[in-house]
């Protein structure tokens, strides 16, 4: 069932021309991602489709009484209302009966208004979605209902408007960049809720991760054409490989033709045949498909850094504390060279604090910090750019320096920095306060590579940046040789750059984990795995020795009975092995689609059999306990 056709939508500013007759469709149960560079208007095109903007010309036409909603990446909440207010605010209306039932709760003494909320919590089956919703908002950190909008942040705003998008059960979601400001442990929530629930998707997002186990297509838009892969991200990179390889081999064809046909054309025929006027119509078309190229740029930087001495940065006993919020308790590290550290914890553990700390710009309660004579920090903070009125692109750059050096004697200028991080010439000298956030970010970026760091420190470097700055970025930071600290909840970035971990777990515990994320889960899981065991052994062990004569209840086990229960428990230890390996096997990049697919439904296999198993070990067991 379609539930909404973009039919040839156009969008420019000026001369900027984002996108052109572009059409779409979205049917219902799809999960689609929509992917492209940075400032080709991926923001746009979901404001058009949300009725936030309108198109050039084009139209978005609607299923008649759809139901949408659309997360923002800055929302626009009533700052006056309260939590639990915005989320009543909305239009749903097992909400509104929510919202009646629980006010009459504060005033007991008018029975009618309460029986009549009551009853109309029954008709609406609403006890559950009250549970629901209040599950929701405690996932994303938002246990204080009576907080003020007016004084959240940033990130709790966004969080805010997820719940309130995904409260309200659209026929549609949309949602822009909607993993920004989650920290890893909301973002896996949110990836298993979209999973298992049956909704129609259609999102941006540079989340790689998210991509490969939400989303069931993808659709890309480059150079101006869209392309849909009925995939997911795997799929995806398989499929664009095929098909650039096929536009190199056809364009390799194009320019043969065009070869032969100019021969011909300077012949200048005398009689022109119809045959021969067909030609030369047919000749413009090869030449302009001859001409073209793809505009991808992919950057190489082999930065020459200033040389790394033996003493690179040490901590020494660093405490840390707010009130009632401690973040470090006598810390210690040292530093050595090449050192890959990601640093990882929840919203509010302190990640960005420590962070500070390492640069001097925040100082610790106790301890002290030793800073290499030879050490020089680059430092990509959340902040970003300061913007000055009527700055350019190339002057952000600048104000740095005109060059950096790189290895055998070269030098790149910051024209061609800016250049091998997708910046045209003529993007170089717009004003700063035209770019998209995105390239904001990638300017900024650039800023913090041209002043030669041996020690770089990123917090957050991925948010706001596509996949294809991604690769980019990933591929400068697996040849940099200097130390690298970055922070970042994107878990396909750490899993490619960092060699081991600072988890940050609150209340001043950080623990040094020596492996990159995909270790830290399957390290996660498998704790889980040994208390599941050892509950499994303390049930066993108080069903045998309950009592030592035998009961009526172990009499109604047969001997096979028997024989099965003791052999489940170490089935399911098995079978809880085997969901972890076949976990770890989806980090694997070089996965195809079809391989992709095979894995889920051995996952799958593997799932249903453990709960199964342990749904018949509890049947046996609660024989034994009668």
């Amino acid at each position: 069932m379609n539930l909404l056709s973009v039919e040839n939508i156009s969008k420019s500013f000026g001369e900027l021309v984002l996108f052109k007759d572009l059409s779409f469709g979205i049917n219902q149960g799809q999960k689609i991602a929509l992917i492209a560079k940075n400032g080709t208007g991926k923001t746009s095109i979901l404001n058009i489709m949300s009725g936030a903007d309108s198109p050039d010309s084009g139209q978005v036409n609607y299923r008649k009484g759809i139901r949408m909603s659309f997360l923002e990446q800055e929302p626009e909440l009533d700052p006056n209302l309260t939590v639990e207010e915005t989320i009543f605010a909305s239009d749903n209306e097992i909400l509104k009966v929510i919202h009646a039932y629980e006010k009459a709760l504060e005033n007991p003494e008018d029975a009618d208004a309460y029986q009549s909320a009551f009853e109309g919590m029954e008709r609406f089956n609403a006890w559950d979605f009250e549970t629901l919703y209040k599950q929701i908002l405690f996932k994303l950190k938002l246990e204080d209902l009576n907080a003020n909008v007016g004084k959240l942040s940033g990130g709790q705003k966004k969080r805010l408007s997820l719940a309130n998008a995904i409260i309200n059960k659209p026929d549609l979601l949309v949602l822009d960049e909607p993993t920004n400001h989650l920290d890893l442990e909301m973002i896996e929530w949110l990836e298993e809720y979209f999973a298992k629930e049956n909704m129609t998707l259609f999102m941006v997002t540079h989340d790689r991760f998210f991509l490969e186990r939400v989303c069931n297509e993808i659709i890309e838009l480059d150079n101006g054409q869209l392309y849909p892969y009925k995939g997911n991200y795997s799929y995806y990179l398989e499929k664009k490989e095929a098909r650039i390889e096929q536009e190199v081999a056809e364009q390799h064809k194009s320019e043969q033709l065009f070869k032969k046909e100019l021969t011909w054309m300077r012949k200048q025929p005398k009689a022109r045949t119809t045959k021969s006027k067909s030609r030369i119509d047919d000749f413009q078309q090869i030449k302009e498909k001859a001409s073209q190229r793809r505009k991808e740029h992919e950057v190489q930087l082999e930065i020459n850094m200033e040389r790394v001495g033996s003493k690179i940065l040490e901590l020494h006993k660093i405490s840390k504390s707010y009130p009632d919020k401690p973040i470090l308790d006598k810390f210690e590290y040292t530093f050595t060279k090449g050192e890959r550290i990601g640093v990882i914890g929840k919203n509010g553990t302190g990640k960005t604090t420590f962070l500070n700390i390492l640069t001097g710009s925040d100082e610790p309660d106790g301890g002290k910090v030793v800073v290499g004579e030879t050490t020089k920090f680059g430092y990509y903070t959340q902040a970003g750019i300061e913007i000055k009125p009527g700055q350019k692109v190339i002057d952000v750059i600048r104000d740095v320096g005109d060059f950096i050096p790189l290895k055998k004697g070269r030098q790149i200028s910051a024209q061609q920095l800016l250049e091998r991080f997708l910046f045209d010439r003529k993007k170089q000298y717009d004003f700063v306060e035209k770019l998209s956030g995105g390239e904001r970010k990638r300017l900024y970026l650039c800023r913090v590579l041209i002043q030669n760091p041996n020690f770089l420190i990123l917090d957050e470097p991925t948010n706001d940046l596509d996949i294809v700055t991604l690769n980019v970025l990933e591929s400068f930071l697996l040849d940099f040789p200097g130390c690298l600290i970055v922070v970042s909840h994107d878990r396909y970035f750490m899993d490619k750059i960092v060699d081991h971990l600072f988890v940050f777990r609150g209340d001043a515990e950080v623990e040094d984990f020596p492996g990159n994320y995909s270790d830290y889960r399957a390290y996660e899981d498998s704790k889980i795995v040994e208390e599941r065991k050892e509950k499994l052994a303390d049930k066993s062990d108080n069903a045998n020795s309950a009592d030592s004569k035998p009961t009526p209840s172990k009499a109604k086990l047969t001997y096979l009975e028997q024989k099965e229960h003791k052999n489940l428990e170490k089935e399911i230890q098995k079978l809880e092995k085997k969901k972890i390996a076949a976990q770890q096997k989806f980090a694997d990049p070089e996965l195809s689609g079809d391989d992709i697919d095979a894995l889920s439904k051995e996952l799958q296999q593997v799932l249903d059999a453990i709960e199964t198993k342990t749904e018949r070990w509890f049947e046996l067991s609660a024989i034994l306990e009668e």
